[in-house]
């Protein structure tokens, strides 16, 4: 039975109690303090070395949070995962403390915040709420959309140093913290109450009807095909890009009949039960369920589950690491997020899908990493729209003169308060206004950037004549599902929205799309394009209305309908665009965008950035193979610029004093194993076998003989391995191990044809031509380790439109 109970003082005894028996701990608090850190950190610590799940989260805000407390935070263990909520300005108030066991669980939510004199000393008002397992579980859910939240960053020691950075700044603008926060806690006292409403959703479903046999079709076909060849070379992930409305979801329905069970994990509900129904048409006769952390359907052949709900340690824990031959990830651009990592973690399926329909490595994000690399089938909407199974477009450029450089970059947004500045002026809306009549169709969707000005602009069009709505997270008066019922049957001219079209909803009738805002992702942008690509009866093409500026992006936004992208070089102005598609650039775009390129930074700055970018997300300094994997910039760019890696970490100032004295010592040594010919693996093999041997002997000689085992193993141990490099008619023979036949390959090409002044193959030892110095050997072994390690995956891994890169 469930208990409800009122805290007056020493709420933190309580929470104590609970922290030192609790298997799952969920802390959400507006801010921060070391005296805070220190009363729980005992039970903390205890927590965690007994296995329990921790997440805390705060935040930014007015920056109260002591970087000290956060260093603190880090001390405890390393299994206590903490984020930071980015607030950009904007109230972040909550404070909630939950904990689960596996007989009870307990939220308490009130006043008091992570400070010794909120948990203990100081007047709070705190509400415990006992084994209330509803109230519990939305709560659960709630905080688990706040932590995972694209606003929030992981706390680490690089983003530590981040905010100190920005703590210190923000206290010496404001020496008079605590008179502005109490003036500003006043007044948003006295501003009037916004109602909060969850996110309207809609599913957009087929008519209920007996379709018979439903059959894979265009895009599904050719997709099919390949998951089978990845299959049959051993492959146990991968990734197929397909763009929106050429069917991922039935694609997946299809794949999955080749496995007994299936678990299907997305991060929206709506995509789940969407997902669900899908698979149901194609194989109507088995069971499926849906797993909300409440109820879990055994006798399943499908689990569709969202990875809020799998994210945490309890929830995932309801299944068995091997339960599912299949797993099935959609919207997969999102799996990069720490959200996802957990499960992929824990789960030990036969095979590993990922489905999207836009993995951009400009917004680092780490798909490519998740699934090896092995990208199994690739189609674009551009190719799509070339074979017909998408609607041309119809792209205008409009000439938008804001000046962005001088509003604040926030790494990856704009401040959301000086854009409004900008954006809130009769001046442009006027002209956005006319950009439209003079481009439209009939039925549009306009994507804004805020609320404020998916407000302004639809009660400003609604002035001049026109019927609009403004849909958004805190719309009361229209629901999503009405808006588009509404935009469908043309009683509506436009729905200004803010992010809740980019994934998961389709409305085919859309002919316009008009963008009022900075193209920050060109994943997102991606995403909003295909909102309007859909094939309909009433519609020849979409017209794409866009107001082009100075933004961040905007010199590389119009790569994405270039046909003939030019694999890292210079875009060019004008694309080669699919057939019956019109790029249109006011003569103004066409001049800021010449501009923007000559300007743009020189390319080892970018290079330096996507690095510190991709270290402050993981942590550390990336390895070479984190690099190619995760990094927002191609790998090879940085051979190119640098020589090698290493060259690249040293001209970044990146090696302490010791690796910058080893670096020059065997730099020649570090660029041959860089840039040595690889047509075949061979030669890293050998080299893999060496560094096994690990750091105090990776460089003694080495004999064929010695390799021979391993080389053979290692080529034999996948299929894909076999197939490229080993199947020729003479290593075919191979096949079956004969130790003298593998040396006498060995021997005669990786041995030998390692030619370089640093190695030497005579009398049947393959040995290196320079010293290593005691001191300097794990250094160089670690390095050389990653070099090699990284040149074997880039050699073997697939690749889009290509079985294998070489």
């Amino acid at each position: 039975m469930s208990k409800i109970q009122l805290f007056t003082k020493e709420l933190g005894i309580q929470l104590i109690k609970n922290i030192e028996d609790a298997a799952t701990i969920c802390i959400l608090s507006s801010f921060v303090m070391k005296s805070g850190v220190y009363f729980l950190k005992n039970a903390l610590k205890k927590a965690a070395q007994n296995g329990a799940d921790i997440k805390i989260c705060t935040g930014d805000y007015l920056y109260i949070t002591q970087p000290e407390a956060l260093e603190e935070l880090l001390s405890i263990d390393e299994r206590i995962k903490v984020r930071i909520w980015k607030s950009n300005g904007g109230s972040f108030h909550p404070k909630a403390y939950l904990f689960q066991t596996n007989e009870h669980d307990v939220l308490y939510i009130g006043s008091s915040n992570l400070s010794r004199s909120a948990l203990y000393q100081g007047i709070e008002w705190n509400v415990g709420v006992s084994d209330a397992k509803d109230i519990f579980d939305e709560a659960q859910a709630e905080f688990l959309k706040l932590y995972y939240a694209e606003q929030t960053v992981p706390l680490n020691k690089e983003t530590l140093v981040e905010y100190r950075s920005r703590y210190d700044e923000y206290h010496r603008k404001n020496p008079n913290l605590a008179k502005k926060w109490s003036e500003l806690e006043e007044l948003e006292l006295m501003l009037p109450n916004k109602k909060e409403e969850p996110e309207p959703t809609a599913t957009i479903m087929e008519p209920a009807a007996d379709y018979g046999e439903i059959q894979p079709r265009f895009a599904q076909i050719e997709a099919l095909e390949e998951l089978k060849k990845t299959l049959e070379e051993e492959y146990n992930k991968a990734l197929v890009v397909m763009a929106t409305g050429l069917g991922k979801t039935y694609l997946a329905g299809f794949f999955s009949k080749n496995f007994n069970k299936v678990l299907f994990i997305a991060h929206r509900e709506e995509i789940l039960n969407q997902a669900r129904d899908s698979f149901k048409k194609i194989m109507p006769e088995k069971r499926y369920g849906i797993y909300n952390g409440k109820l879990k359907e055994s006798n399943a052949a499908a689990i569709f589950a969202s990875i809020y709900t799998l994210s945490m340690k309890s929830h995932l824990e309801q299944f068995s690491p091997d339960e599912f031959d299949l797993i099935i990830i959609d919207e997969f651009h999102h799996a990069a997020a720490d959200s996802y990592q957990r499960a992929l973690d824990y789960f030990q399926p036969k095979f590993l899908l990922g489905i999207t329909a836009t993995p951009d490595r400009n917004d680092n994000k780490d798909v490519y990493a998740i699934c090896d690399g092995n990208v199994a089938f690739r189609l674009d909407f551009l190719e799509a729209i070339e074979r017909k199974w998408l609607a041309p477009f119809k792209y205008f450029g409009v000439y938008d003169d804001t000046d962005y450089t001088q509003i604040t970059w926030l790494g990856n947004h704009y401040d959301e308060e000086e854009l409004l500045q900008v954006q809130l002026k009769e001046e442009m809306a006027l002209k956005i206004l006319r950009a439209w009549e003079d481009k439209k169709q009939t039925r549009t969707l306009a994507f804004c950037s805020s609320i404020r000005q998916a407000n302004f602009l639809s009660n400003y069009f609604n002035q001049h004549g026109y019927h609009t709505v403004s849909l958004h997270s805190q719309q009361v008066h229209i629901g999503r599902s009405q808006a588009i019922s509404q935009l469908d049957r043309g009683e509506i001219d436009v729905i200004f929205t803010v992010d809740l079209f980019n994934e998961g909803v389709d409305i085919p009738s859309v002919d316009t799309l008009l963008f009022v805002r900075p193209t920050e992702s060109l994943t997102v942008f991606t995403q909003q394009i295909g909102r309007g690509l859909r094939l309909h009866s009433n519609k020849e093409a979409c017209v794409i209305v866009d107001l082009i500026g100075n933004y961040r992006n905007a010199d590389i936004k119009l790569s994405l309908f270039d046909t003939t992208p030019s694999d890292g070089k210079s875009r060019k102005i004008q694309p080669m665009i699919p057939q019956f598609c019109e790029l249109d650039l006011d003569l103004d775009v066409i001049n800021l965008l010449q501009e923007m390129s000559r300007k743009r930074q020189p390319r080892k700055e970018k290079l330096f950035n996507d690095y510190l970018t991709l270290k402050k997300e993981i942590g550390k300094r990336p390895t070479y193979l984190e690099l190619h994997l995760s990094g927002a910039s191609e790998s090879k760019q940085y051979r190119i610029e640098f020589d090698s890696y290493c060259g690249f970490l040293n001209w970044a100032d990146e090696l302490s004093v010791r690796e910058k004295q080893v670096f020059t010592r065997y730099e020649n040594w570090l660029m041959d194993v860089e840039r040595t010919d690889m047509r075949k693996s061979y030669k890293m093999i050998v080299l893999l076998a060496m560094l096994q041997r690990g750091p105090s002997n990776w460089n003694k000689s080495i004999t064929p003989e010695e390799v021979a085992p391993f080389f053979h193993h290692y080529l034999m141990e996948k299929e894909y391995r076999k197939k490229l490099d080993f199947s020729d008619k003479s290593s075919k023979r191979l096949w079956e191990y004969n130790e003298q036949r593998v040396c006498r390959l060995i021997a005669t090409m990786p041995m030998t044809m390692w030619k370089s002044e640093l190695t030497s193959f005579e009398n049947n030892i393959f040995k290196f031509t320079f010293d290593i110095a005691k001191e300097d050997e794990e250094i160089l072994f670690n390095w050389t380790k990653e070099i090699c390690e990284y040149r074997l995956h880039y050699h073997f891994e697939r690749k889009a439109n290509s079985p294998l890169v070489h």
